[in-house]
């Protein structure tokens, strides 16, 4: 299991350190810049931080490696991993929300959120960065080093990390408020989503009725980017759920296993490694970029 998860971090910082890269290049050049690549560059960014705390936690040499004590690596790893998980949680809705917003028409009344959208991102961000960073701050007090303990009815979470049992009240509130808040923001993704299907539908029925191939949305840039969030929210919303399920039960029956703990992170990182790829794929822009790229160095290896 430890070989799949660091052979995952590995693809997926890869693929999401090329994607920042690309956005942080179009952003900074002004080809053709978009808000959307904003959002997906804060998304990137987001996978490569979680991904690495991945591979510290699983790699005991690593993990080692930083001079710090182990109580404070295990504090700060574990925080910023939910940290990072709640981002990309709000990140994907935001994503969700911004697409739907964006092909919505100009006479429906979310059209107008669209110029606030717009300026107000940065603020946004700042938000979700508040907000997770909140919610996740029980686990400062309640996550130590295993060795610094003698207590048996910790959680063990990694080899040398463990959870403090949390008093049964205080754990039923936080697993409310994090429920509550997870099952809005995929609500919200769901619903964008829906409402992204349903202008996709119509728009198509339009364009047949036309019989006009000028006007058909198979070629449409807005079709394309919309079909993939919907791929991206769709997938996520499936590996939520069954990453949901296998930590929640395992909290409040306090075991947790290697095998568990395993299949947890993998399932957890999933979406985080194939987003990128998804929108590598289906962004023309990069396509391009790299079949030109391909193109000199053949004709450079062949000259």
């Amino acid at each position: 299991m430890k070989h799949g998860l660091m052979s995952q971090a590995g693809i997926g910082i890869s693929a999401n350190t090329f994607l920042l890269l690309v956005r942080i290049s179009t952003l900074l050049l002004g080809h053709r810049p978009k808000l959307i690549d904003l959002i997906t560059c804060h998304l990137a960014l987001v996978h490569v931080v979680m991904l690495l705390t991945v591979v510290f936690l699983v790699s005991p040499d690593l993990f080692e490696s930083l001079n710090f004590q182990n109580d404070f690596k295990c504090k700060v790893f574990f925080f910023m991993s939910r940290v990072m998980r709640d981002l990309s949680i709000c990140t994907t809705c935001l994503l969700s929300m911004f697409q739907a917003i964006t092909i919505s028409p100009s006479t429906s009344w979310l059209a107008r959120f669209k110029h606030k959208f717009t300026n107000d991102i940065i603020h946004i961000f700042f938000f979700l960065w508040f907000l997770s960073l909140s919610c996740s701050s029980n686990l400062i007090f309640y996550t130590v080093a295993s060795s610094n303990v003698t207590q048996t009815n910790l959680l063990n979470v990694s080899k040398y990390c463990s959870l403090f049992p949390m008093v049964s009240i205080i754990q039923g509130v936080f697993l409310t408020l994090t429920l509550f808040r997870d099952v809005s923001v995929v609500g919200i993704m769901m619903l964008s989503s829906a409402y992204v299907v349903i202008l996709l539908f119509r728009h198509q029925r339009r364009s047949l009725h036309l019989h006009s191939t000028s006007l058909s949305p198979r070629s449409s840039p807005v079709k394309r980017a919309s079909q993939t969030i919907l791929l991206l929210v769709s997938f996520f919303v499936v590996m939520y759920w069954v990453d949901f399920i296998i930590s929640s039960s395992s909290i409040l029956l306090w075991t947790y296993d290697a095998v568990v703990v395993g299949i947890q992170r993998f399932v957890g990182n999933v979406f985080a490694t194939v987003s990128p790829l998804v929108i590598i794929r289906s962004d023309k822009r990069i396509i391009e970029t790299l079949q030109n790229m391909w193109q000199k160095c053949h004709h450079f290896s062949t000259s």
